[in-house]
């Protein structure tokens, strides 16, 4: 099994190399042509143009309105919006770009930032921006995100929003427990414990153990840890199971079952954001993204979302946040049109609706300041612990081809394992780790 798993992690950083090498290419003069040889047009600017939300379904009723506000703002475009879930949107991407078929528009996250540009399928964006009405109004941090993310210096998409990890916690619950509010990791697992009563179906915590696992428990171990970067100082080598991150996976991995209810071994985020909702469980991790839900379920007056907690010295570390944006695919044939929408999505007034209705960070500096922010306490007290330096990032490898693989199809079920205590977690991170390292040094060899 490890074998062919290596074989399959070399024949897809082979096509990422031989897509780079394409890419190297162009820019040298080469014809820059996208995957199966269409390089698209500028087009007239005016006409059809087709945009896949990658997150169809959750957020398709915000994009219907700023396409609305789009096409009365600009009568000569008409938008085609299609919903894509995002559980499926990678695949459908990477289908069309092998196949054909691709959209003008699409959302291009991090995490999906590099896979795309390595296969030449998205148009760089650092000259539109910069000839932009935007150019000077992007959040600074998220824009060099994208690039990171991208693999390299160059910009493949246009930030909307950044959602951060947040904390949420029944405030009901812990003012009759006589809790604190769970802003450290000493008083996080404080409350898991003394809220749980099984018997009555009530429990501290829910933990994330089925599909996206895998982040949430790396932004447990590192923020416990108190671990600043993802690799060690040669670069080489990652930092994921050092014995801090083994010894902070094997408490996090102990409350399940024990202080969580022993559904969440299979729970993605949908059905631990409606478990959480419905029932009465004291904390749980997600990001801002779910902040409307809980809203709906709850009102403001029963629950909070706060930033990670902190660890000894009050230093807090997490895992670099998911930054979304929306990225022009080479192959369109009227680009011109293309980039008008992406660059109205990421305007003030646009950016600001999105990101309200999603409960995340705006991207846009000047939406980042309207008067919504301050009525939405975890978006507010996220972007606050973002710019006031009291938070350490610690950046993912989403620049790696095999990143989405390994953090997720490869060890979630690895991850379930630990949780039902058939695998140790320094087994597992070993294991982890082990892919990681091979991973980054075939990245490294192919670049030079």
């Amino acid at each position: 099994m490890k074998s062919s798993i290596r074989r399959s992690r070399r024949a897809a950083t082979a096509v990422a190399l031989g897509s780079v090498l394409a890419l190297t290419a162009t820019a040298c003069g080469d014809d820059g042509s996208g995957a199966g040889g269409d390089k698209g047009s500028e087009g007239s600017g005016k006409g059809e143009i087709v945009f896949w939300d990658n997150n169809g379904g959750v957020r398709t009723d915000i994009w219907k309105q700023i396409i609305a506000d789009f096409e009365k703002a600009n009568p000569s475009i008409k938008v085609e919006y299609v919903g894509i879930a995002a559980t499926e949107y990678q695949s459908k991407v990477d289908t069309a770009i092998q196949g054909g078929g691709l959209p003008d528009v699409g959302g291009v996250g991090a995490a999906m930032a590099a896979g795309f540009a390595a296969q030449n399928a998205l148009d760089p964006l650092d000259g539109r921006l910069g000839k932009s009405t935007i150019k000077d109004k992007l959040n600074e941090g998220m824009v060099e995100s994208l690039k990171s993310a991208g693999g390299g210096d160059t910009l493949y998409s246009i930030p909307t929003s950044a959602n951060n990890g947040t904390l949420y916690y029944r405030t009901d619950l812990f003012e009759k427990a006589g809790l604190d509010a769970p802003t450290t990791w000493e008083k996080f697992y404080e409350a898991a414990e003394k809220l749980t009563d099984a018997k009555k179906n009530e429990f501290g915590y829910t933990i994330r153990g089925g599909a996206g696992s895998i982040a949430q428990a790396l932004d447990a171990m590192y923020g416990q840890s108190g671990i600043t970067s993802f690799w060690d100082a040669s670069g080489k080598k990652t930092t994921v199971n050092d014995p801090k991150n083994v010894e902070a996976l094997e408490k996090y991995a102990g409350l399940y079952k024990k202080y969580t209810p022993a559904a969440d071994l299979n729970n993605d985020f949908t059905k631990m954001v409606a478990q959480w909702d419905s029932g009465t469980i004291g904390m749980l991790n997600h990001n801002l993204g779910s902040y409307q839900d809980h809203v709906k379920a709850l009102g403001t007056d029963k629950f909070r979302g706060i930033p990670q907690p902190t660890g000894p010295g009050g230093k807090r570390v997490q895992v670099s946040n998911p930054v979304d944006g929306l990225g022009l695919f080479k192959s369109s044939k009227n680009k011109e049109a293309a980039w008008k929408f992406i660059e109205f999505a990421a305007s003030h007034e646009s950016n600001s609706k999105w990101n309200e209705s999603a409960g995340a960070i705006p991207s846009n500096t000047d939406a980042a300041k309207d008067a919504w922010i301050s009525k939405a306490e975890p978006t507010k007290l996220a972007a606050d612990a973002l710019n006031d330096g009291s938070t350490t990032i610690v950046q993912l490898p989403y620049y790696l081809p095999d990143w989405n693989t390994i953090s997720k199809a490869e060890n979630e079920p690895g991850f379930q394992k630990v949780l039902l205590g058939d695998m140790s977690a320094k087994e597992f991170l070993d294991k982890m780790a082990d892919q990681l390292n091979e991973a980054q040094a075939e990245w490294d060899q192919q670049k030079s």
